[in-house]
C-alpha cells in the first residue's frame, strides 16, 4: 500500500509540474524546434527510447535499420512496459529522454499535461507522409487537431473458434461471430459443459471487461464522442451491450467460475484451451492467431472476423506510438528514429526476418499488423499460410484490419478508462446491475472529461 501511495504521489506530483508548464502549443514549439527537423542532418552520440524493447526480429531488425539513417548516433533503450510516473517525473526534472514509446490511448493526457511535443515541424522537416496511417492510429494520436505521436503496430480482434466442439453442437463459426447475439448465447449454452457442476467447457467467452467498446461498437453506439468529449457509457445501447455481455457469463454458471477456469489454462503453450477442447470461441486480438499455430498447429481452429449486429465486420484498434517528450535532448534525432521505424521498407525488411524464420522452421508467415496501411498490404502478399485453418485466419486478419474503429485521443484518457472498466468488473463481480453501474461510471468519467478539456481549454 505505502509503495502504491509513493507511485501515486510521484506521479501527482510530476503532473502538476507540468500542468504549471503546458499551453496550447508547447513552449519548445519555436523557430528554434522547427530547425531541428532536417532530412539531410546525420546525428552523433546518442539518443534514449524509453519503453520499448528489443525482444525478437521484428524489433532489432527495425532497431538496426533506424539506427543506421540516424548517421551515426546509436539509441539506448530503457526497455521494458512504459513506467507512466517515471516519464512523467522526468520530464518534470527537465531530465527527459529523447524519445518515448507509448500505448496509444496515452498520447491525449501526455499531450493535454504538456509532457510531449506536437509533431507538426518533425512531421514536416522530415517528410513524414501521414496518409500511409491507419485512420484509427492516426486518430489515437491527434489531439484537439495535432498529431502527438508516429503510430506503429494495429491489434485487432478475430472471432476465434474450435471447429471440433462447433461441429459437435451442430455450429458454423457465423454462429459465434457476433451479428446475432441470440446465436451466440445459443451457441454458448451448446458447447458449455459442466458434468456435476463443474465447469468443463466454456462455450463462448464475451471477453470482459476490455471488451466493451467493442460490444458497444457492435450495437450502434461509441462510449466516448467523436469529439472525446462527452462519454456516452450510459446510452441505451451500451447498457444493451454489457446486459449481454455479462449474461453470456452468467448462461456458464457465472464469471468468477469462467474466469478461473479460463485463468487455469496453459494460454501460451501447447495446452492452450483451443488445444485442449475447453473453450468454444471468443474475439481475441489477432497475435493469438500467431501463438496458437506456432504451440499447438494441429488445433482444430475456425476464424472469422468480429461482426456488427448489421453483420459487418468491426474491430477496436489499439497499439503503440513514438513521441517526443518536452524537453527532449535531441528531438531531431528522435522525429528521424520514430519516422525510419515505421516506413514501408523498414516493416517490409522485418516481415522478411520474421519469414525467414518461419521458413527455418516449416511454419507459415501469418502477417503483421503495422499501423501502416500500405505496409501491410506488401506483408499480406508475403504471408505463406496456404492452408486452413491459417489462411482463414490471415484473411479474417486483414480483412478486420480494414475495418476498425478506435476512441479519440482525450486529456482524461486513464480517468475515462478507469470508469467503464471498473463499472464492468461491479456488475460481473454482482455489486451492480448494468444501469446502475453505468450510470454511475457516466457520472465519474463526465467530470474527469469536463474538469481535463476545461483546464486545456482554459490555457
Amino acid at each position: 500500500m505505502k509503495s502504491r501511495l509513493a507511485a501515486a504521489s510521484v506521479a501527482s506530483l510530476a503532473l502538476l509540474a507540468l500542468s504549471a508548464c503546458a499551453s496550447g502549443t508547447s513552449d519548445d514549439s519555436d523557430d528554434t524546434l522547427a530547425s531541428s527537423f532536417d532530412p539531410d542532418k546525420s546525428y552523433s552520440g546518442s539518443i534514449t527510447a524509453m519503453g520499448f524493447g528489443a525482444g525478437d526480429e521484428i524489433a532489432t531488425t527495425r532497431m538496426d535499420v533506424a539506427e543506421e539513417a540516424l548517421g551515426g548516433a546509436k539509441v539506448k533503450l530503457v526497455e521494458g512496459d512504459l513506467d507512466i510516473q517515471a516519464f512523467l517525473a522526468s520530464v518534470a526534472s527537465g531530465d527527459a529522454p529523447d524519445l518515448v514509446y507509448a500505448n496509444r490511448d496515452q498520447i491525449g493526457t501526455f499531450a493535454s499535461r504538456g509532457a510531449i511535443l506536437p509533431l507538426s515541424d518533425c512531421i514536416d522537416g522530415e517528410g513524414i507522409d501521414t496518409d500511409q496511417y491507419d485512420d484509427s492510429a492516426l486518430s489515437q494520436v491527434t489531439f484537439d487537431d495535432e498529431i502527438y505521436g508516429i503510430p506503429e503496430f494495429n491489434q485487432v480482434q478475430l472471432t476465434q473458434a474450435n471447429q471440433k466442439l462447433l461441429d459437435q453442437a451442430g455450429l458454423t463459426v457465423a454462429d459465434v461471430d457476433g451479428h446475432d447475439w441470440d446465436a451466440v448465447t445459443a451457441a454458448a449454452k451448446k458447447m458449455y459443459s459442466a458434468p456435476g457442476g463443474k465447469l468443463k467447457i466454456i462455450g463462448y467467452d464475451s471477453k470482459l471487461p476490455e471488451f466493451l467498446p467493442l460490444w458497444a461498437h457492435a450495437n450502434g453506439v461509441d462510449i466516448l464522442s467523436e469529439d472525446g468529449r462527452t462519454a456516452q457509457l450510459n446510452d441505451p445501447a451500451v447498457v444493451e451491450a454489457l446486459t449481454w455481455a455479462v449474461g453470456i457469463y452468467d448462461e456458464q454458471g457465472g464469471f468468477a467460475k469462467v474466469k478461473a477456469y479460463r485463468d487455469s489454462a496453459d494460454f501460451f503453450g501447447e495446452g492452450n484451451q483451443f488445444a485442449t477442447d475447453v473453450l468454444g470461441a471468443m474475439p481475441m486480438e489477432q497475435w493469438y492467431l500467431n501463438v496458437v499455430n506456432d504451440v499447438s498447429p494441429d488445433a482444430p481452429m475456425a476464424y472469422s472476423t468480429v461482426m456488427d449486429r448489421d453483420n459487418n465486420p468491426i474491430a477496436f484498434s489499439s497499439g503503440s506510438a513514438w513521441a517526443i517528450p518536452k524537453g527532449s535532448p535531441n528531438p531531431g534525432a528522435a522525429c528521424r528514429f520514430a519516422k525510419e521505424m515505421t516506413t514501408v521498407d523498414t516493416w517490409k525488411a522485418a516481415a522478411q526476418a520474421r519469414l525467414d524464420l518461419r521458413n527455418k522452421d516449416k511454419k507459415p508467415f501469418t502477417g503483421v499488423l503495422t499501423g501502416n496501411d500500405e505496409a501491410d498490404a506488401e506483408i499480406q502478399a508475403m504471408t505463406t499460410a496456404n492452408e486452413d485453418p491459417w489462411k482463414t485466419g490471415v484473411e479474417a486478419m486483414y480483412a478486420a484490419n480494414d475495418h476498425t474503429f478506435a476512441l479519440p485521443a482525450n486529456p482524461a484518457d486513464a480517468e475515462f478508462k478507469t470508469a467503464w472498466q471498473d463499472a464492468v468488473n461491479r456488475v460481473l463481480n454482482g455489486q451492480q446491475d448494468p444501469q446502475e453501474a453505468l450510470d454511475q461510471a457516466q457520472d465519474e468519467a463526465q467530470s474527469a472529461l469536463d474538469e481535463a478539456w476545461g483546464k486545456w481549454d482554459d490555457e
